[in-house]
């Protein structure tokens, strides 16, 4: 069975994961880092915890807390139903079961919401949607993008990639998006075409110490030149 999602769910990973997802060194945390479309995802309050300037932008961010708890709560059966249906696209060594899934995910997303209201009084988690950003140029120096790009292809054009990661470029040095598979873990249909818009960009397709999805090991590496 194929997964199919309406639209873009609220799923959040851990600090852990987004370390190894995007092979994130001690010199890459120290950096200022925006992670975009990062929902519910526990890495921001981790990350800045330990003494990182990590900021989020997701449009979610425009609901209260309770209203991103409502929609997590509405959409967690959902993925959890369909990822059981679909077991053989995923490694199950790290993570054991689907159970376990379920788990780890919220307890990331319980993270992200008792982190949410001092976050937004302090402007760590803003409102916003790629592919127009409310940051001015150069402002961070590393943008991270994880299952949003490439994984929605057939909600996303390519031309929204290319656009997406423009703007990425804007504000950011370096774009890091991961996984480079689309939701039933095949090759992205757009990423041809990514590679080709940048090819005047430094690009690079990087194995990553992170395996959950068969072959959703690589993470793709823009940088402005």
């Amino acid at each position: 069975m194929a997964f199919k999602y309406e639209n873009v769910v609220p799923w959040g990973r851990n600090f852990d994961e987004y370390r190894r997802m995007f092979d994130l060194q001690p010199a890459d945390l120290s950096k200022r880092i925006i992670g975009c479309g990062d929902g519910p995802a526990s890495f921001n309050t981790i990350a800045n915890q330990r003494g990182g300037h990590v900021t989020s932008v997701d449009p979610i961010y425009v609901l209260t807390k309770a209203e991103i708890e409502k929609r997590i709560e509405e959409t967690y059966q959902t993925v959890i139903s369909q990822t059981e249906q679909n077991q053989e696209k995923f490694r199950w060594d790290q993570i054991r079961s689907v159970a376990e899934l379920g788990q780890i995910r919220m307890e990331a997303m319980r993270v992200f919401l008792a982190s949410y209201d001092a976050g937004k009084a302090n402007n760590v988690y803003i409102p916003g949607t790629l592919p127009v950003l409310p940051f001015q140029d150069d402002t961070f120096e590393l943008a991270l993008c994880s299952h949003f790009l490439f994984l929605y292809s057939d909600h996303l054009s390519s031309i929204f990639h290319v656009e997406a990661i423009q703007e990425m470029l804007r504000i950011a040095q370096e774009v890091r998006i991961f996984p480079l598979l689309d939701v039933n873990a095949q090759r992205s249909i757009h990423l041809d075409s990514v590679l080709t818009a940048f090819q005047d960009k430094s690009l690079e397709i990087r194995k990553v110490d992170y395996e959950f999805q068969i072959g959703g090991n690589e993470v793709l590496i823009v940088k402005n030149r």
